[in-house]
């Protein structure tokens, strides 16, 4: 798959807001730091690619997953049942993106760090994000951390969060 480089280029000031069917989440993207991954989400978020898509993925202390364009046609039960085809947590924008880990130098998974999903290929990041339930620092080597919740109640948003819910829009605050 083709590595793709965003056009928008952060500056450093973004938050993205985030209206889920538990609430809203407010997070400050991490631009200085993986402005990949940042470009990538504004971009992304601004042509309404996660309008409508579902949470795929809820792991008890650990992520909540979301931003698998195969989730947006599905109900909310059958992403629960994971069922439909292809299953949702397997899709992505057409694209990879690559990975900041290794020199983002705040690439820290505490409680409630926006993250983005990839597979084992280290550069295979595209569309599928998570927030972390609790601190998960065996993650930090190894995926790219691009945001934190700004406010206790957008975490609470994030804790109350499980697979089936769905993301309504993302609005980017502060973007150029």
């Amino acid at each position: 798959m083709a590595i793709y480089t965003p056009e928008y280029k952060p500056n450093g000031e973004e938050v993205a807001v985030i209206e889920t069917s538990k609430g809203t989440i407010k997070v400050k993207l991490a631009g200085n730091d993986a402005p990949i991954h940042v470009g990538n989400f504004v971009e992304l978020a601004r042509k309404g690619f996660y309008n409508g898509l579902k949470f795929h993925r809820h792991e008890p202390d650990f992520v909540i997953q979301g931003g698998c364009p195969h989730s947006k046609d599905l109900s909310a039960e059958q992403v629960i049942a994971g069922t439909g085809y292809p299953p949702p947590g397997t899709g992505n924008p057409g694209y990879s993106i690559k990975g900041e880990w290794m020199v983002n130098p705040n690439n820290e998974h505490k409680n409630g760090t926006l993250a983005m999903a990839r597979s084992q290929n280290p550069d295979s990041a595209g569309s599928q994000f998570y927030f972390c339930l609790g601190p998960q620092p065996f993650l930090d080597g190894n995926y790219t951390v691009f945001g934190d919740p700004v406010d206790q109640g957008s975490l609470d948003v994030v804790h109350a969060l499980r697979k089936g819910d769905e993301i309504y829009s993302i609005e980017i605050e502060n973007g150029n």
